[in-house]
Order: structure tokens, then C-alpha cells, then sequence
């Protein structure tokens, strides 16, 4: 049996969960606690991730992709590494209704910087509904600066379909041959 590891990053309330969630062809295990007043996002967010989720797209019989998010928080960032151990590629989202995107992207691409080296990743900006600027040209703009031009997508992280784009994205970034089937 083949399987493949994606991990999901990004700040709490991107949609990390969200989006596993409506990928995940199984029951998605969450590791959830109460946002407390210590934690940013508790405004908008009553849970938040404090270890990891999990779950898994059956390609076929034989082949399986299974996600893991990160929690979002900084304070537990020691389950990165561990989360990060043998996958193929990083989804990050974005909140774009946060107080500044742009830097939590820096922030992440920084952290997952090894990572990333080995691998590939892939942009989803969530919540640019609410918040349309920062625009999805500022973000590659400011990609420039790590000398990087991952796929950059505006995400709807309750949609299937977007989420669905972004994946596939990121992994026709990994083995550009995978349309040629």
C-alpha cells in the first residue's frame, strides 16, 4: 500500500481543520481545546488545534493521502517537526482578516523553511470575503523575498472544490508529470 503525508499549517482560525475536514474521506480526529483570552484568535474561534488533525483521501484501494494539520499557535510549535517527519508537501493558509497576513506568512515560511527546502508548498488565503486587501498579487510580491513562487490561491477552506485546487496544485508542484495520466 502507498501513502503519501501532506501537512496543513498556518494561524489559528485559517481554516487548518476546516479544511481536512472536507477533503478527508474518513471521520477527521481533532485534538481541540477552549480558546482562552491568551490565544488571539479565541475572538472569532471558540476551539483552537493544540496537537494536530488528522485524516485521510483514499485515492484507491492501494494509495492514500493523509493530512495532518499543525496547531497554529506558536507555543506549540515542538509538534511541527514531529507533524512535519516524512511528508511530501506544506499547504499554508492564510487568514487574510487578521491584523497583518502578510507577516503571518513570513512567519510561517520562516518556521517550515527546512521543510519547505526538502519539499514543496502551497498558498491558500482564506477569508478574502471579508477582507479583500491584502491582494493575492501583495502575497506573491512579498513571496519574492524568499525566492519562492508556490501556487498562491484564494481559498474557501468550507469548499471541496478550492481546497481540492489548492491540493492538487501542490502536487502537480511536486511531480509536474501527474496531469500526463
Amino acid at each position: 500500500m502507498k501513502s503519501y503525508k501532506l501537512i496543513f499549517t498556518g494561524p489559528p482560525g485559517a481554516g487548518k481543520t476546516t479544511a481536512i475536514s472536507v477533503l478527508s474521506d474518513t471521520p477527521v480526529i481533532v485534538t481541540e481545546a477552549k480558546a482562552t483570552k491568551r490565544d488571539p484568535s479565541h475572538q472569532h474561534k471558540q476551539t483552537i488545534t493544540v496537537g494536530l488533525d488528522y485524516g485521510i483521501i483514499k485515492l484507491s484501494s492501494q494509495e492514500k493521502i493523509h493530512l495532518y494539520g499543525t496547531p497554529g499557535q506558536e507555543r506549540f510549535d515542538f509538534m511541527w517537526d514531529i507533524l512535519t517527519e516524512g511528508g511530501i508537501g506544506l499547504i499554508l493558509l492564510i487568514d487574510n482578516v487578521r491584523t497583518d497576513p502578510l507577516e503571518d506568512m513570513r512567519f510561517f515560511l520562516k518556521s517550515f523553511a527546512d521543510f519547505i527546502k526538502k519539499t514543496k508548498v502551497a498558498i491558500g488565503v482564506t477569508r478574502m470575503d471579508i477582507s479583500s486587501t491584502p491582494k493575492i498579487v501583495d502575497y506573491h510580491q512579498a513571496l519574492s523575498l524568499f525566492n519562492l513562487n508556490p501556487p498562491v490561491f484564494d481559498v474557501d477552506a468550507r469548499s471541496k472544490k478550492d481546497v481540492s485546487l489548492l491540493m492538487q496544485a501542490l502536487l502537480y508542484s511536486l511531480d509536474p508529470g501527474l496531469n500526463e495520466n
